[in-house]
């Protein structure tokens, strides 16, 4: 008999059937996502990280999934620099595009000056604000 249970604290072996099932099914219909993850730090004189960025490339896309910086580095130039850096990086590593969200309040028209065009909008996440879905392609060379 099939029983079915809404879990909110599953197991993580239990959470691995469903992981390693879906990705099994995803490489048998369009190939191996060669996934692998990707960081690119600001670091000051001693080495320690004060801020990055943090993404992977999968099916040929960075994915960029963090993106922050302390307020003294904010208005630098900083985070336009880690961003053109993990886009030569994608563009290295034969990616067709970058791909990255960011909530109403966060920096949209930083994403949109770098050339990121709105893909898609979700009103009310979080309640009372917008996210946003933002896309750039490979430049033609």
């Amino acid at each position: 008999m099939l029983t079915l249970s809404l879990e909110t604290k599953p197991a993580p072996a239990e959470e691995q059937v469903v992981l390693k099932g879906l990705r099994a099914f995803n490489v048998a219909v369009i190939g191996d996502p060669h996934e692998r993850p990707i960081a690119v730090f600001a670091r000051d004189d001693e080495g320690q990280v004060l801020g990055g960025l943090l993404g992977h490339i999968k099916w040929r896309w960075l994915y960029v999934a963090k993106l922050w910086l302390p307020d003294s580095l904010r208005g630098s130039g900083t985070g336009t620099k880690l961003m053109r850096i993990a886009e030569e990086h994608a563009w290295k590593e034969d990616c067709l595009g970058v791909h990255l969200d960011t909530f109403e309040y966060q920096a949209l028209p930083f994403y949109q000056k770098l050339g990121y065009e709105l893909f898609g909008t979700l009103e009310g996440y979080p309640p009372g604000y917008r996210q946003f879905y933002l896309k750039r392609t490979r430049p033609a060379t």
